[in-house]
């Protein structure tokens, strides 16, 4: 069982008063596939719950009917509004808005470095630890469901794995350059396919942690 105490959680962290600069670390895997204009900025939030058995990382599987990343697994968050002061707001109220999680019970901790997806977007993510007696409330138009999944299986490097493609969101590779897609493998957890930009997200979170204590 990992043993991960907040203060351990903030040293491995981008401080929570000082988002981390940069388009996104994978940003050089992807700069032939971006879109030619500056990427519009989006936060999620990476909830860490602290359970008897040990921490677990919480998720949401969106709808099938969405118009994008149909039945997919991700974070509570999205778009940074005009009226957001901050990531930090914006991942709090689109939390609120997906899954009924009230600010008072999310306490954020810090960052993890950002992402730039193909969709042209360079994500935020803030992790933040959530109270055990929230209740998920998920908007049926948005989220079919929120679960957790064990920080030890997000942590054990035999779970994940990196899938070569052929093609990304329907465009060939450009000039044949290898691509890779991160996923875990389904081992332990609720039977969830957990890939793309969430794998990104969890991949970061693990190589922080692990680095921290090497």
């Amino acid at each position: 069982m990992t043993t991960l105490d907040l203060v351990h959680l903030r040293a491995v962290l981008h401080p929570i008063d000082a988002p981390p600069p940069g388009p996104g670390w994978n940003h050089h895997d992807l700069v032939d596939l971006l879109p030619d204009k500056p990427l519009r900025e989006a936060a999620v939030l990476v909830g860490l719950v602290d359970r008897t058995e040990g921490w677990h990382v919480l998720l949401t599987r969106r709808t099938d009917a969405l118009r994008h990343h149909a039945g997919q697994v991700s974070f509570p968050g999205g778009r940074i509004e005009a009226d957001d002061a901050d990531a930090i707001a914006a991942a709090l109220r689109e939390s609120f808005e997906e899954i009924g999680l009230v600010e008072t019970q999310a306490a954020p901790v810090g960052f993890l470095d950002p992402l730039c997806t193909i969709t042209g977007f360079r994500v935020s993510p803030v992790v933040a630890i959530v109270d055990p007696e929230f209740v998920p409330r998920p908007d049926p138009g948005e989220v079919a469901e929120v679960f957790e999944v064990p920080l030890d299986y997000v942590l054990d490097p035999r779970n994940l794995r990196a899938l070569d493609i052929a093609s990304i969101a329907g465009r060939p590779v450009p000039d044949g350059r290898p691509r890779k897609v991160l996923e875990f493998v389904d081992r332990g957890n609720p039977g969830q396919r957990i890939w793309g930009a969430t794998a990104s997200i969890l991949f970061n979170l693990r190589e922080r942690i692990a680095t921290s204590a090497s």
